[in-house]
């Protein structure tokens, strides 16, 4: 049976198939929890409301720098409406105000920096399918079923896209990197995806309400994660 683990856990970065599952061999680690943390504020309660409701996000889990949160903006030169994600802290930043933004915390690619630049948010979908590009098919021949040709996984739980998705394209071509849900929380904050931008649902449901069509969307490179750290 295919699992959020299965695609939310660690694996190798492919760059063509950004979102792409990995082999449960590959999934190797189970983070320890870390200890006493306080208890999740009500925006992590479960969403029964929604067609496939999403259950409560665990207690004892998620560390409070993770969750969702107004923060000091530290981009002031971004847009209001755009979004900035930074691998390496595990942070993605929705500007408000040049003073202020919303902050989630996120899980991204295993490689941290193997997809970097700004990309234009070129639609976002409730309750994705998820197609298997063919590349990945001919690697991993259980996916057959979720082909473009098949029609893909239909939404709900199982599904690696959740709850809903933000599609990234440059140049009017699909970059195949989302910004959406279904990330584990013992994941979130850490570089342990394919490559994509994985919130838990509540947060990616919040962001999709927040976010205008063709907002850009900014992932920092290496060298700017250090130029932002003051390490230069």
């Amino acid at each position: 049976m295919l699992t959020r683990r299965l695609f939310c856990g660690a694996g190798l970065v492919l760059p063509l198939s950004a979102c792409l599952p990995q082999s449960p061999a590959e999934v190797s680690r189970s983070p320890v929890p870390p200890p006493d943390l306080p208890p999740l504020p009500p925006i992590y309660g479960a969403r029964p409301e929604e067609p496939y409701p999403v259950p409560a996000v665990p207690e004892g889990v998620v560390p409070p720098h993770l969750w969702r949160q107004s923060a000091a903006n530290p981009f002031p030169d971004e847009a209001p409406g755009s979004i900035v994600v930074n691998p390496l802290s595990g942070f993605l930043y929705l500007i408000e105000t040049p003073e202020t933004a919303l902050r989630y915390g996120a899980g991204t690619g295993a490689a941290a920096f193997a997809w970097s630049g700004t990309a234009r948010m070129q639609f976002k979908r409730k309750w994705p399918v998820w197609k298997a590009p063919d590349s990945m098919i001919a690697r991993r021949p259980e996916f057959a079923p979720y082909s473009v040709a098949n029609g893909g996984m239909p939404p709900g739980p199982g599904n690696p896209l959740g709850a809903r998705a933000l599609y990234l394209f440059q140049n009017g071509q699909d970059t195949l990197y989302r910004i959406h849900g279904a990330c584990e929380p013992e994941y979130l904050g850490k570089r342990v995806s394919s490559g994509c931008v994985r919130l838990l649902d509540q947060d990616v449901i919040d962001l999709y309400e927040r976010v205008p069509h063709g907002a850009t969307i900014r992932v920092l490179s290496a060298i700017e994660d250090k130029a932002l750290r003051g390490l230069y």
